[in-house]
């Protein structure tokens, strides 16, 4: 099918002077299995390079430790974290295996195509379950997306990459798929992508905190800067505005470095990297989330999110205002104690309750209006003696954004 780029031109109402605003392009990426001190300790200076025109700052993955919303820090469930904006209590990824992904919490690549359908998406990955399974390219249920461009699988080909006890066949399918996307990045230019490298999680694993780790990590540097350098090109030459997020999906435990799974510190404790100097203060002066990254993509490209699946996310942007974080909620009786966090003091917050978690289904929960309260009070107590239930969810919507907390009795 033949694809159509798109100019966008704005005309200034003041001035009448048309300006043209360059095409948005994001490329992402989860560099498996590095913890926050590790990525902090090693020489990378490509990935500083990057980060003098960004931003760096520790993050966490895993939920909220003992909540409803924790998650296993294990690859699959933390990259499905970053792809949908939520937690495994919603995306239903626990494992490795992904036997029963929730597709009707939609993830970033689905979001963008659904609304612009113009826009290519790309794939740059050393494992093939992540397209395949993940994202669910082609699958009805998840929405039949496919991508322009793909490159993974390569672990399947063991003739051109014959498997060894020391993963190095890894690290050459790594090598693979940075060749492949600094050439599709330089010569097509997706709108949105992602990258996907391995080795250094087979490291930890295999070494722990070891030389042969750092020496992992400079690998994934050298890999960083070769994607950089394309990027670079492209908005020399051709003004494009580009996003480069690089992150990890989990950190390690905390005696040997071998392992993870769990929720200490150090297995929660991960890092992001940005080349926009325009984050906000909520990335500055608070710690974000793996389910920050959609939201920020999503703010970055300028495109919708349709207010129902808005309702779901778990994160909120890392770019550009906001006007809430951090809600919480308990039940006292009748009377609902919902408390926020404000980061812009202006105008008022709207809570929204259901009574019925509908959406995991497919289908559309009935919000009520219950509430308008000024939102510097950061705290409100409402009466739900009128809607008597086991279960609560609550979506308080700001200005900039919204955010949401459930609530069991």
């Amino acid at each position: 099918m033949k694809k159509y780029r798109f100019l966008v031109i704005v005309l200034h109402r003041t001035t009448g002077i048309v300006t043209q605003q360059p095409a948005k392009k994001v490329l992402f990426v989860i560099a498996d299995g590095i913890p926050a001190d590790v990525i902090e300790q090693t020489a990378i200076p490509n990935i500083k390079k990057i980060q003098e025109y960004g931003q760096y700052t520790r993050a966490y993955v895993g939920g909220d430790n003992g909540t409803y919303t924790e998650t296993f820090t294990i690859s699959a469930p933390c990259y499905m974290s970053l792809l949908t904006g939520t937690w495994y209590n919603k995306h239903n990824v626990s494992d490795n295996s992904i036997r029963y992904p929730n597709y009707y919490y939609k993830n970033i690549f689905r979001l963008l195509k659904e609304e612009q359908s113009d826009k290519m998406i790309a794939i740059f990955s050393t494992w093939i379950d992540n397209r395949v399974k993940l994202i669910g390219e082609g699958l009805l249920e998840a929405g039949s997306v496919q991508f322009d461009f793909k490159f993974d699988g390569y672990e399947l080909d063991q003739v051109a990459y014959p498997h060894d006890t020391e993963q190095l066949y890894i690290h050459n399918i790594d090598k693979r798929v940075i060749d492949e996307a600094s050439r599709c990045v330089k010569t097509n230019a997706p709108d949105l992508s992602w990258v996907y490298l391995q080795y250094t999680d087979d490291v930890g694993h295999l070494f722990g905190d070891s030389e042969q780790q750092r020496q992992a990590v400079t690998y994934l540097d050298d890999q960083m800067g070769q994607i950089w350098e394309a990027i670079v090109y492209r908005m020399t030459h051709y003004e494009e505005d580009w996003l480069i997020i690089i992150t990890t999906d989990h950190g390690r435990d905390p005696i040997e470095g071998k392992d993870h799974g769990g929720q200490s510190v150090r297995e929660r404790t991960t890092w992001i990297v940005t080349n926009t100097p325009n984050t906000n203060v909520y990335f500055h002066h608070y710690q974000p989330a793996i389910v920050d990254i959609l939201p920020t993509i999503a703010r970055f490209m300028n495109f919708t999110i349709p207010v129902e699946s808005a309702k779901e996310l778990d994160g909120v942007p890392l770019i550009g205002q906001i006007s809430l974080i951090k809600p919480q909620a308990n039940l006292n009786g009748d009377i609902l104690n919902i408390t926020w966090k404000v980061l812009d003091y202006a105008g008022n917050v709207k809570i929204w309750l259901s009574t019925t978690n509908l959406f995991k289904n497919g289908m559309t929960d009935d919000y009520q209006l219950v509430g308008t309260i000024p939102i510097k009070k950061e705290m409100a107590l409402i009466n739900i003696k009128v809607y008597p239930s086991k279960f609560y969810k609550i979506v308080l919507e700001g200005e900039h954004n919204m955010v949401n907390t459930w609530v069991f009795k």
